[in-house]
């Protein structure tokens, strides 16, 4: 058996188009474009080129983007002055914080100086406490555990009552996908760096979720014949063949993985093109609540 692709990319850019026309649709009825605004603290490259492409993509959906680069030493105080004027500027319907934040800052006091509604990355602490509580729902879910949900409805999985494995307890991923996961009803394993005998959990795993930053971490006899297989690792591994002197791999063994799993997200073009979709959805909606003046 030979694993069903799923095509992160192609979904993406589906969800990215029907942004676009929304966006185009507000125009026509004299509502403003949605606007985000990102921060980002230090020099770090990765969060540069992943704040570059969150523009770029707004730009192509027609979404108002304005950034705001800070030096590595900026204080928490400058930082939560920035947020409190974005907080006010009824253009601005999105605050982005880019993670990592310089260290000496305080991630949960930033996150929570922003206004609730304007959360479009679902890490405000009580957007993340309605999300962990039944019968609450949140005004946002972060983007990429929104992004693999999306894969899994889109790939077929019936999540009610299925056995789901999640590799990485982080607050960006591993944790919320967990809580949604148990909002659709399935039965959620967290497994994490102390965790004893991982093979024999994911082997049980009708949803198998790798996060955890291991190029290549979970083996093809790992998984369950059948099973759905997202992962969201991207790491480089050195590859002389390569002109760029390396390849991406994933958390999981691709080759070996498709032999057996059902259904499996390729890296990259799987989960990463749905992060940056499900935030231009996260804007939409924000300048949706924004109209209907909902005060929260």
């Amino acid at each position: 058996m030979t694993a069903r692709l799923i095509d992160g990319k192609g979904i993406a850019e589906t969800l990215r188009e029907e942004v676009k026309q929304n966006v185009i649709k507000r125009a026509s009825q004299g509502l403003p474009a949605p606007g985000l605004a990102t921060v980002i603290v230090g020099d770090n490259p990765a969060s540069k080129v992943y704040v570059r492409m969150k523009h770029k993509a707004c730009q192509e959906a027609g979404i108002l983007s304005i950034g705001h680069a800070l030096p590595a030493e900026t204080s928490q105080e400058e930082v939560e002055k920035l947020i409190g004027e974005l907080n006010n500027d009824p253009k601005i319907h999105g605050i982005l914080i880019q993670l990592p934040l310089s260290a000496g800052l305080d991630e949960e006091s930033v996150l929570n100086a922003i206004k609730l509604r304007k959360d479009v990355d679902g890490f405000h602490p009580i957007n993340i406490g309605r999300l962990a509580q039944k019968g609450r729902e949140p005004l946002f879910t972060p983007a990429t555990p929104s992004g693999i949900m999306y894969l899994l409805e889109e790939a077929g999985a019936q999540l009610e009552g299925a056995k789901a494995v999640v590799l990485g307890r982080s607050n960006i991923v591993g944790m919320p996908v967990s809580l949604l996961l148990i909002k659709a009803n399935s039965t959620v394993t967290i497994c994490h760096s102390r965790t004893i005998d991982i093979p024999s959990l994911t082997r049980k795993a009708d949803v198998l979720i790798a996060a955890v930053g291991i190029p290549e971490f979970v083996r093809g006899d790992w998984i369950k014949p059948g099973a759905i297989v997202i992962d969201v690792g991207v790491n480089r591994v050195e590859d002389e063949t390569r002109k760029r002197g390396y390849r991406l791999v994933g958390d999981v063994a691709f080759e070996e993985a498709r032999e057996v799993a059902g259904a499996i997200t390729p890296v990259p073009g799987g989960v990463g093109p749905m992060t940056i979709a499900m935030l231009l959805r996260n804007t939409l909606r924000a300048a949706r609540l924004a109209d209907e003046d909902i005060v929260v």
